[in-house]
């Protein structure tokens, strides 16, 4: 996952003093003044923003967060990528430590808050399984629900967001039920148990907020996911909002995210007790009972009030970097359902020259594996997936498809690149009736288990063809499989922000803004969500 293209600071300014007031946590800002901490943090930490801010005002300790994903960017760390952060946050530093040197670039870590990745399901449903409120389910009775009863379920994409990453090895690890780490033996033993596991999985997205988004909104079209697999925080938090949503907390055992806040090798006096008095306060009784509260993680610290969780059964993480990458590895090319993606792309003429490269460039990317970190070797395209490629500019050209074939996958992308680089550029933006030529070609294709999306890059607002309201009635006619496949746009050039925003609304896709930062970053982004 890209990182995003801002940072937010969360402090309110302190007193020109430079002491902060008191607050619950009880402590003075410093009476040198304000300090500013610079932190790369993971997306789902964004509802930490409003508890910052209060700390800010009562330590001095400003935090800046800046946004990426969870693999990403404790890749970057490991690699020594970090320098302009003093900390970073994320769901966990686990994989970080299975680096060579990993635990080296960490100068101190606190853990802050606690989520286990748990199943969520919707009450009724669990009813008919005859999963009541602290029944004993495992995970492989969600596995025999999946094969018996088609039960269905929504967890993010473990190459791009820490709640799939957990909840893969979680489920591997209880399947293999061997009282110890996962080894690959493990993995390779459990893997037709895995594969029969994610036949359920109905929906992927590249982060935990926007899969718990697109639940609610498959739910509200009448064409419901029986459950989440998600963090329990997130499922607590839609069943706080009327999901109705019952957790399930797998008896076999659960990964848990520990929330560390982890301050980097080699930061300047003025970081280092910024951090100290940042963790202190977030370590206070009334804060943590303050976190557990306003976003329903639980307490690190002994004695902090809040929601009555219950307790839990925690797997043993995995000791070696291979096993863990592996894993991942094989959930692309073997374990999970293959994806079928149609990518409708502006060749119009204002597309000519380096908007045309960039293109071609940006999207040829995905048929190589273009770094050695594992999150970039999932991104690109893998076997079983199903590819189209349909250029549209006054009218939709000629579809194209491919299959990357297993064992043959080398020779399936060298023809997918063949026809990116064989792109051209005229004529005018006819973009809803390519869209429409897209839905046409879901509807056409077999059905089968592949997760299917659609991704439409422009670079300027349309002018030719049909419009939004005509297309919008057409959408209301296709049939449940096709009308629920999202179309994912991509901001390009001149692009109609609004036009796309309305576009990715209407099919319960996601706006992705390739003004701010690389195509090609956008296109790896995306492959979250495929």
């Amino acid at each position: 996952m890209r990182r995003a293209a801002c940072a937010a600071a969360l402090a309110v300014a302190v007193a020109a003093s430079g002491c902060a007031a008191g607050g619950p946590g009880g402590f003075a800002g410093p009476a040198g003044g304000a300090t500013t901490l610079r932190v790369l943090a993971g997306s789902e930490l964004a509802d930490m923003e409003p508890l910052l801010e209060e700390a800010a005002e009562r330590t001095g300790v400003t935090v800046e967060l800046e946004y990426t994903g969870t693999l990403e960017g404790l890749a970057r760390v490991a690699a020594g990528d970090a320098q302009d952060y003093d900390a970073v946050w994320f769901a966990s530093n686990r994989y970080l430590h299975l680096y060579e040197g990993g635990r080296d670039r960490v100068r101190e870590e606190t853990p802050v808050m606690l989520s286990p990745v748990v199943l969520g399901v919707r009450e009724s449903r669990a009813d008919d399984l005859g999963w009541t409120e602290g029944a004993e389910v495992t995970w492989s009775d969600v596995s025999d629900a999946v094969r018996d009863a088609e039960f269905t379920y929504g967890m993010t994409n473990p190459g791009a967001s820490n709640s799939g990453f957990s909840a893969l090895i979680g489920v591997a690890s209880a399947l293999a039920d061997s009282g110890s780490a996962l080894t690959a033996q493990d993995v390779e033993r459990v893997a037709p148990e895995l594969a029969a596991f994610f036949k359920g999985q109905e929906l992927t997205a590249g982060s935990s907020g926007w899969l718990a988004q697109a639940f609610t909104e498959r739910a509200g079209n009448g064409v419901p996911v029986d459950a989440l697999i998600n963090y329990e925080s997130v499922l607590l938090s839609l069943d706080r909002d009327g999901a109705g949503l019952r957790p399930v907390y797998p008896s076999d055992g659960v990964i848990t995210a520990d929330y560390p806040l982890t301050l980097l090798a080699g930061p300047g006096e003025e970081a280092e007790r910024g951090y100290g008095l940042l963790v202190e306060d977030l370590l206070s009784r009334d804060v943590q009972a303050d976190i557990a509260e306003r976003t329903l993680r639980r307490p690190v610290a002994g004695g902090a009030s809040g929601p009555d969780f219950p307790p839990l059964v925690e797997l043993p993480f995995p000791a070696h970097r291979e096993v863990v990458d592996g894993l991942v590895a094989d959930y692309f090319s073997d374990l999970r359902r293959p994806a079928r993606t149609v990518y409708v792309l502006d060749v119009s003429g204002s597309m000519k020259g380096g908007r045309l490269t960039e293109l071609q460039e940006s999207l040829g990317a995905l048929t190589g594996v273009a770094g050695e970190s594992l999150e970039q070797r999932v991104q690109a395209f893998q076997e079983r997936e199903e590819i189209t490629l349909l250029p549209f500019s006054t009218e939709p050209h000629e579809p194209r498809t491919f299959v990357v074939e297993p064992g043959g996958s080398e020779a399936s992308l060298d023809e997918v690149s063949e026809a990116i680089g064989a792109l051209e550029a005229q004529g005018d933006t006819a973009t809803y009736d390519a869209v429409r030529e897209a839905y046409a070609l879901v509807e056409d294709a077999p059905e089968d288990d592949h997760l299917t999306s659609i991704v439409l890059m422009t670079d300027g607002e349309v002018n030719w063809g049909t419009g939004p309201a005509p297309f919008e009635r057409e959408l209301r006619g296709l049939s449940p499989r096709a009308a629920r496949v999202p179309v994912f746009t991509v901001l390009f050039g001149d692009a109609g922000e609004d036009e796309m925003a309305d576009l990715a609304e209407m099919t319960g896709g996601r706006v992705f803004d390739a003004r701010e930062q690389s195509l090609e970053e956008v296109f790896r982004e995306i492959r979250g969500y495929q």
